[in-house]
């Protein structure tokens, strides 16, 4: 064979073998990612994770599927992401309580923040509002005070569950006010609510999705906003701060995460199209019917974010001597 073909022939094959790479690289590409949710399918946490997918996966040209593994404070969700066998390929709706409150509420956990995930973005906040029964003869913050204070009783509230959200932020607000408070936990958000719209409790702190349309249809009434500024949703109603309670600030709150495992550059990838996808208005608009707050922004800043969460609410967590097995 001359020295011509062995070069044309040597061109043939390294062509055919970029042409497999790179075909590799594209079914790579085209694999669904699994957006996994540690919630169940049909609630507020479902639903953005579909919205928000819809926007990413027009952005990555990569079909996006939301799995559902509800359980245990989202550790069964946490524990199958940090484990998978596709962590390019592999998101989880990384929460309050995943990235905040469970290291400091579980003694063990199967998986570690540090160690098993990269934070990719935060997604949207939830604020919290105060609702109290209508047979609760408050219309604002102050005369819910009055009444609080002249109960023989300390008062129930209901939560979705100790060391949720709901629960931390009721108890900042007994400190803050010194009311006599017990805490009566759920096992959701729903029954929560179910049970102080028939009128078994007085008061919760509910995150917007899973209030907006009690309080629109008066079957609660919203004394306040735990957030710092007034919720677009609900306009009249003044927060907490507004109403006396100077620094108060408290809120539920999500981001993306996926394995630390994941190939060098998916974070990048993956934030852009994040990013892109809460700031579109679309996924704007629909975010805004659920009461749900987008928050664009970089991997840096959600470190940066839920680390300050972490010290927080652990702090409290180690004052209430909160545990969860």
């Amino acid at each position: 064979m001359n020295e011509s073909a062995m070069t044309r022939r040597r061109l043939l094959g390294a062509g055919a073998a970029l042409l497999m790479a790179s075909t590799e690289a594209l079914a790579a590409d085209g694999r669904t990612i699994e957006w996994v949710v540690g919630f169940a399918a049909g609630g507020g946490s479902d639903v953005v994770a579909r919205t928000v997918a819809e926007g990413m996966a027009k952005e990555l040209n990569q079909n996006i599927v939301v799995i559902n593994k509800p359980g245990a404070s989202t550790n069964i969700a946490a524990d199958y992401v940090a484990k998978t066998r596709d962590p390019g390929n592999t998101m989880l709706t990384a929460d309050f309580a995943t990235l905040a409150t469970n290291p400091h509420l579980y003694s063990k956990l199967t998986y570690s923040i540090e160690r098993d995930f990269s934070l990719v973005g935060m997604l949207v906040r939830y604020p919290l509002i105060l609702v109290v029964h209508p047979s609760v003869p408050a219309k604002d913050f102050k005369e819910f005070l009055s009444w609080a204070k002249a109960q023989k009783e300390p008062v129930n509230y209901a939560t979705p569950g100790a060391g949720t959200p709901h629960h931390l932020a009721t108890e900042l607000l007994r400190e803050a006010t010194g009311l006599r408070l017990s805490h009566v936990p759920y096992r959701g958000g729903a029954p929560a609510m179910q049970d102080v719209i028939g009128g078994q409790l007085p008061f919760m702190l509910i995150e917007s999705t899973g209030g907006l349309q009690h309080i629109a249809s008066g079957r609660v009434r919203a004394i306040a906003v735990a957030s710092g500024t007034r919720m677009s949703a609900l306009p009249d109603v003044p927060t907490l701060q507004q109403q006396g309670l100077k620094g108060f600030e408290a809120f539920a709150w999500q981001g993306l995460a996926i394995s630390a495992a994941a190939p060098s550059g998916t974070v990048e990838k993956l934030n852009r199209a994040l990013v892109a996808s809460l700031s579109s208005s679309a996924v704007r608009a629909r975010l805004q019917v659920l009461g749900a707050e987008p928050l664009p922004g970089t991997p840096a800043q959600m470190v940066d974010f839920t680390r300050a969460e972490r010290e927080r609410w652990g702090a409290l967590i180690k004052q209430l001597d909160l545990k969860a097995e």
